[in-house]
């Protein structure tokens, strides 16, 4: 976010933020993702009540939804479940849900209010739940958003921080014509209702002040027959414990940009491949020979966490899914390796352009970007 987007919507300090969300108040979650910025309405579940619920749908109007941990969510016996929500973009939700006592058709304000209450507080557990309800409850991803840089990480990173439930609501805004509201109009509804923001960015760059998911395993210099001798650096999630390979050529230190592909593996692509619309099959080979003729650049190579990666990629397969599960906003893991590796200005090895998710947390600059179909010529 630039200096003059900041001044124009007086952006809140984290600090701030939370001394606000600890003393009950509502405050706006502002998300810029592909260029375009939105805004969520957002109250801790502790502080939650009818009136907060009500606010939210006079004048937020988009979905009230009720974010929450991993560990909270199984103690709910919440599960995800890609059937019912199955885009990557989407965060992870659950079947709806309410309270089984103390609401009445469940819809109203008061009672929304009382259903986030009982899957909130500790004191309640899964059988004072129902489904299907008026609530929808979304699962953080563990790590939060130095993992996924997301409105519902975020909001559950800031309960964490202000020592409350480990759960937040949010609702997306929407203007008066039933679209997503953006910057200017996020700018007239905070001061029309006296409400801070805040930055999924600067909230990432907070918690990074503080907190690292990522360390050093091992290290080798190896030769390859693409571009000879390379520095290999395991890195380990400390969270979902997955393995991540940075293969570095030359001196990252020097101030110029560094080239740079972030890759999430594919076992259909990267080793047997498949041909799909925008892969090519080969795209590491090709990364490592285009920073081989550069002399100086990094692959970072990111693997899914889950044990069952490859059998979730059969299934979606054999059900017509061809979608990626590894989407940029989820490379808060890659962004901490790259700030491991001392890198802060990058051309990004891409055939596509795209804005990544509270990338300026991370003190990253996507200064350029460069095609493998430029690498491709260079070797015709």
């Amino acid at each position: 976010m630039n200096a003059e987007m900041r001044d124009q919507l007086a952006i809140s300090s984290i600090d701030s933020l939370l001394e606000n969300a600890r003393a009950g108040k509502m405050f706006i979650l502002m998300d810029d993702h592909e260029g375009e910025t939105t805004g969520d309405l957002c109250i801790l579940a502790e502080h939650c009540n009818d009136s907060a619920i009500n606010a939210m749908l006079k004048h937020a109007r988009g979905l009230i939804c009720l974010a929450m941990d991993k560990e909270r969510a199984t103690t709910l016996g919440l599960n995800y479940s890609e059937r019912l929500f199955d885009s990557p973009r989407r965060s992870a939700v659950t079947i709806s849900i309410e309270a089984r006592a103390g609401i009445t058709s469940g819809v109203s304000a008061k009672d929304r209010a009382q259903s986030i209450k009982v899957a909130a507080d500790p004191d309640y557990g899964a059988s004072d739940i129902v489904s299907p309800g008026h609530l929808f409850p979304l699962i953080a991803v563990e790590g939060g958003t130095l993992v996924r840089a997301g409105r519902t990480e975020a909001v559950v990173d800031l309960a964490k921080a202000a020592g409350s439930w480990p759960a937040g609501v949010i609702c997306q805004i929407m203007n008066e014509e039933g679209s997503l509201a953006d910057r200017d109009f996020l700018e007239a509804f905070a001061k029309t209702h006296q409400i801070s923001i805040g930055t999924i960015a600067d909230l990432i760059a907070w918690k990074r002040r503080r907190q690292s998911i990522i360390k050093r395993s091992g290290e080798i210099i190896f030769n390859s027959s693409i571009g000879g001798k390379w520095r290999m650096i395991v890195y380990v999630n400390t969270v979902s414990y997955a393995e991540h390979i940075a293969l570095i050529k030359g001196d990252l230190s020097s101030p110029e940009p560094v080239l740079v592909r972030m890759h999430a593996i594919n076992i259909m692509t990267d080793v047997l491949g498949e041909q799909l619309s925008g892969r090519t099959g080969n795209e590491i080979q090709l990364a490592m020979q285009m920073i081989a003729d550069e002399g100086r650049g990094l692959i970072v190579m990111l693997r899914e966490p889950s044990p069952t990666t490859i059998s979730d990629l059969v299934q979606r397969k054999a059900a017509g899914d061809e979608t990626s599960r590894n989407e940029i906003r989820n490379y808060g893991v890659g962004a901490q390796i790259l700030n491991d590796l001392g890198v802060k200005n990058m051309i990004l090895l891409s055939n596509v352009q795209r804005s990544i998710v509270g990338l300026d947390g991370y003190g990253l600059t996507i200064d350029g970007y460069r095609s493998f179909e430029q690498g491709k010529n260079n070797h015709v």
